[in-house]
């Protein structure tokens, strides 16, 4: 028991002491890299501790010889630009001043929801509350926001690349019928439809593939 317990203690202080040597950027927002290296560790840190028949120094010279490793890619990051982009990606304008950019949102296995929960964790609640929208290499979202918000109720999400939310659409007063009136009346069909949102106030969001987004009201039976 007591030599699980220092062999133990040894592997920590040596993973403490190689995540301070690795920078602050392994205790916050990692790269993709950074993040795969730490896993590894994680990983190499285990089997010494659950195995007291593997020396313990084998699990110390692997995790050092990754610290070697990410310092070596490390140093490519920093001197050659071309093998930072390739390993550490490069940022995603996922909104710009036409709109949504659906190219970038599926090149990132994303969509307008998932689009709208990053806004809303960055304080934005309306597509059109940002000039800009991207999400950086290391996944977290960063916006140009516009001097005035729009201030009122949460949008619903009613098109999402082209796929209705027919529970979303039925809130707003909508029928299958009368949705698609709506919809060629803006001169589009719903596989057409890149976002579509709708708030309490009936301020809706509208952009087409292939156009600049659009804003009008709609009459909504009752407030959200």
């Amino acid at each position: 028991m007591a030599l699980v317990f220092i062999r133990t203690a040894i592997i920590f202080f040596t993973l403490l002491l190689i995540m301070r040597l690795m920078g602050k950027s392994q205790i916050g927002e990692m790269q993709p890299f950074e993040l795969v290296i730490t896993l590894v560790i994680a990983e190499l840190a285990c089997i010494p501790m659950a195995d007291s028949s593997i020396p313990l120094l084998y699990g110390i010279v692997a995790i050092v010889s990754i610290f070697i490793l990410h310092q070596l890619v490390w140093l490519l990051n920093l001197w050659f630009k071309p093998v930072k982009n390739v390993i550490c990606g490069t940022p995603s304008v996922v909104i710009n001043k036409d709109g949504i950019d659906p190219f970038q949102l599926k090149k990132n296995d994303l969509d307008v929801s998932d689009l709208v929960e990053s806004m809303r964790g960055a304080g934005y609640f309306s597509l059109d509350d940002v000039y800009y929208g991207l999400y950086e290499a290391n996944g977290s979202f960063s916006a140009l926001e516009k001097e005035e918000k729009n201030s009122g109720s949460l949008p619903l999400i009613l098109i999402d690349l082209g796929k209705p939310d027919k529970k979303n659409i039925k809130k707003c007063g909508f029928d299958e019928g009368s949705f698609k009136e709506l919809l060629k009346a803006h001169g589009a069909k719903i596989k057409d439809v890149v976002a579509m949102t709708v708030n309490g106030d009936g301020r809706t969001y509208f952009q087409k593939r292939g156009e600049k987004y659009r804003i009008f009201d709609i009459e909504v039976p009752e407030k959200w």
